[in-house]
């Protein structure tokens, strides 16, 4: 079983302590700066008010964000599979003919 440390980032101003793997401390800061800016974005819009409905957009918009590059990628991966099944038919074609 691998240790856990307790890790605080600031979440518009605001401290949390957040327990985390050993070696992941990094990776958990950057989202946490990614998490904040979002946060601050969505809050200087003046639109949405409260931490926690700021919160629930920055969820819901980085939700959606991830949902569109997982679909982008679904795309690449597809049509890079439809161009080697192309080339392996004419790879095959040209051996028969």
């Amino acid at each position: 079983m691998s240790a856990s440390r307790s890790v605080t980032v600031k979440l518009l101003d605001k401290e949390y302590t957040i327990s985390c793997p050993d070696g992941a401390e990094a990776e958990l800061l950057a989202s946490a700066d990614y998490l904040n800016e979002k946060m601050r974005d969505i809050r200087n819009t003046g639109k949405i008010v409260g931490l926690e409905r700021i919160a629930v957009m920055a969820a819901l918009n980085m939700s959606h964000e991830l949902m569109k590059n997982k679909e982008e990628q679904r795309h690449v991966v597809e049509m890079n599979l439809r161009r080697i099944s192309n080339k392996i038919d004419r790879a095959l074609n040209d051996k028969k003919g």
